[in-house]
């Protein structure tokens, strides 16, 4: 067994430990196991959402349902798969809160027409921020978070799992409640449209030359 095996199934030994205690009412042990996976959680929460604050709500959400649901965990998953599962559930429903709120804004704040059908105002475009960009790398890691953000839920879901994470497969499947094959389509696609997105990127980049 490698060194990272052994120390990931001393940590699972220690969570089922404090999750034991916990579930019996000891308070003191669930604070243990939120300190020992906050900060992937939180991790986690800011890569779906791209905001801290909606990261930083989302992991209490997390914990809170977490502890609400303490004594309904079976032990089928990990536990930090399980609060992995609860966390990627918050940040979900997050964003697709965050998508409505956006369309309303969006069409309160379309553009009006006058009697004749002309638009009333015309919008300014502001286009010193493209000069503010001028590094190579900067503007590629740009141009991939943005092709990130606009994969679908479940591809971020599992590229952000998967990719950045570092989950196994078979973990993710405990988190989202896929299969492997799925979960592996899902990534297969996720990582062909950022590879689209870079291959464009450079492709701009060439022609500009």
């Amino acid at each position: 067994m490698s060194q990272e095996a052994s120390q990931e199934e001393d940590r699972q030994e220690e969570d089922r430990l404090l999750l034991g205690r916990a579930q019996e009412g000891d308070v003191s042990a669930f604070e243990a196991l939120v300190g020992l996976h906050q900060d992937r959680v939180y991790g986690l929460a800011l890569r779906m959402t791209r905001s801290e604050a909606d990261a930083a709500e989302i992991t209490q959400d997390t914990f809170l349902s977490a502890y609400q649901h303490l004594k309904d965990f079976r032990g089928e998953a990990a536990f930090g798969s399980w609060v992995h599962r609860i966390a990627a559930n918050h940040a979900l429903m997050r964003l697709r809160h965050r998508r409505v709120a956006q369309a309303a804004e969006a069409e309160l704040q379309a553009p009006e027409f006058t009697e004749r059908g002309t638009l009333a105002d015309y919008p300014v475009t502001d286009w010193s921020r493209d000069a503010e960009v001028k590094a190579l790398d900067a503007e590629l890691g740009q141009a991939i978070q943005q092709a990130t953000d606009r994969l679908p839920e479940g591809y971020r879901e599992v590229f952000l799992l998967k990719d950045v994470d570092g989950l196994s497969y078979e973990q993710i499947a405990e988190v989202t409640g896929d299969s492997i094959p799925a979960i592996k389509s899902r990534l297969h696609r996720a990582r062909l449209a950022l590879r689209e997105a870079i291959d464009l990127f450079y492709n701009r980049d060439n022609r500009g030359a």
